[in-house]
């Protein structure tokens, strides 16, 4: 299992060339577009080296079943580009890079986008009123799977305790009775941090964005994985920063990538779930956790690690989850966690934990930024977790989940879904429709069903075959009737 490629390239690619994207049919985008597309950005993010020999027009069309036609025409597109060179009796090349081809170009290049589907239309259509059954590619637990009632009684609590806590600013670090709570927290994880080192944000969200502004600068490289949580790719890039995608495997990044990348790119940060990757779920081994570590040494690169779904791990008594902040002790790790999965989303409540020098720079930026983050909001979490509130109604939603995820995925496998790792924990499964899913999501949206197709989970945002499936969201008859008729199974 270890070995299963968790990415949205199918496995045969031609000599000499990474794994080409899905090339679709359906996309409303042409052969010779998608071509052009793939392979520039591939040769934007150095997968594809300077001075290397494309595959020939004949190899080419045939690995890909295209025909020679369309080979010529986006390899001639890619030359008037400036990506590659045509070299008389010899092929074509990719061309040194120079200012006129650097990736900060790339946007300005005329290529057609024939995307109907991107990052906003699905975190808007997240928002639309549809019942949880309605949407399986959403990222968040179903409403009914949450306690209400204990959030209410809090409030209430909270809000009989003095009527000034509802009107005054909170405090710029964060509420100092959930940070030393948190501290608790964290210790279960073998993670020390004091509550100086922690600083509350308003989500997860909040805090990489703090984090990306504080290390990076217009030009800086960021890597994530790929596939991986699609907002954060829009929020780097409006920083100005170059997003590059490391290929993400069962076990955690491709190793021999990532050294190779970081060797070239230098980035300033490196964002990854360690435990429960989103949108596949898996987690990190203790072998490839060691080996990050050590190239991030070699390249100084920080390692930011979010743990959103840290507590929908059944923990490592049951089984193994390598945490690179417990093993680094927040020295070269910046460790990022929050309660908006598992508590309630309008909560909004996040934290940072790292250094105190640099907790409290990041709590001057937060200062700067919006003064504070909710008072109330944090108060509540709070009183739920040091009652041991929290802790009773995570072990209902685990066990919930443990009780559809493998049905889910008999289910998946008997619509034609293929599931490359069937996840043993969390809430996603990461599977293979085998067809270009923007058109499945196109389809299922004119239906009232809401996907999310791999697309919208690599920096690229290249078509791919995979889609990302939340097996609480997948309870009602009519999204297995959708793709037992859109798969022909």
């Amino acid at each position: 299992m270890t070995d299963t490629l968790i990415s949205s390239a199918p496995a045969r690619a031609p000599r000499g060339s990474a794994p080409m994207a899905l090339l679709s049919r359906e996309s409303g985008e042409s052969l010779i577009d998608q071509i052009v597309r793939s392979v520039a950005a591939r040769i934007d993010d150095r997968v594809l080296r300077s001075g290397a020999r494309m595959p020939s027009i004949r190899q080419f069309a045939a690995t890909h079943g295209v025909s020679a036609f369309t080979v010529v025409a986006a390899y001639d597109k890619l030359v008037a580009h400036g990506y590659l060179e045509s070299r008389r009796g010899a092929g074509f090349y990719i061309r040194e890079r120079t200012a006129l081809n650097a990736p900060e170009q790339r946007s300005q290049a005329p290529f057609p986008d024939g995307h109907t589907l991107d990052v906003v239309w699905l975190v808007r259509n997240m928002f639309r009123p549809m019942a949880h059954q309605h949407t399986p590619g959403t990222g968040v637990l179903p409403a009914d799977w949450l306690d209400g009632p204990v959030i209410a009684n809090a409030l209430r609590a909270i809000s009989r305790q003095h009527a000034g806590l509802l009107l005054n600013y909170g405090v710029p670090q964060g509420f100092l009775p959930l940070r030393q709570q948190l501290q608790h927290k964290l210790a279960e994880l073998e993670i020390a941090a004091t509550p100086e080192q922690l600083v509350t944000t308003a989500g997860v969200t909040q805090a990489l964005d703090m984090v990306a502004r504080e290390f990076t600068r217009p030009g800086d490289t960021i890597f994530v994985d790929d596939p991986a949580w699609f907002l954060m790719f829009g929020s780097f890039a409006a920083l100005g920063a170059k997003v590059v995608g490391i290929p993400r495997l069962a076990d955690g990044p491709d190793i021999a990538q990532l050294a190779e990348l970081a060797a070239i790119h230098k980035p300033r940060l490196y964002v990854i779930n360690s435990v429960l990757h989103n949108p596949s779920s898996t987690s990190l081994s203790a072998a490839k956790a060691f080996q990050i570590l050590r190239i991030a040494e070699e390249h100084g690169i920080t390692i930011v690690e979010d743990d959103i779904y840290c507590d929908l791990h059944p923990g490592s008594a049951v089984q193994p989850a390598t945490r690179l902040a417990a093993l680094d002790q927040l020295q070269r790790v910046i460790y990022l966690g929050g309660f908006s999965k598992t508590m309630a989303a309008n909560l909004r409540v996040g934290y940072i934990a790292t250094s105190p020098e640099l907790a409290q720079r990041l709590a001057d930026r937060k200062m700067l930024q919006t003064l504070t983050t909710s008072d109330i909001g944090e108060r509540v979490v709070y009183k739920i977790l040091s009652e041991g509130l929290y802790r009773k109604h995570v072990e209902r939603v685990r066990n919930r989940l443990d009780a559809v995820r493998a049905r889910a995925v008999r289910q998946m496998e008997q619509v034609g879904l293929k599931v490359p790792v069937a996840p043993p924990a969390g809430i996603f499964v990461w599977a293979d429709a085998g067809r270009d899913t923007n058109v499945l999501t196109e389809h299922a949206m004119a239906e009232g069903l809401l996907l999310a197709p791999g697309s919208l989970f690599s920096p690229s945002q290249l078509p791919s075959t995979f889609m990302r499936l939340n097996v609480a969201a997948l309870q009602g008859p009519e999204i297995w009737r959708f793709l037992q008729r859109e798969l022909g199974a």
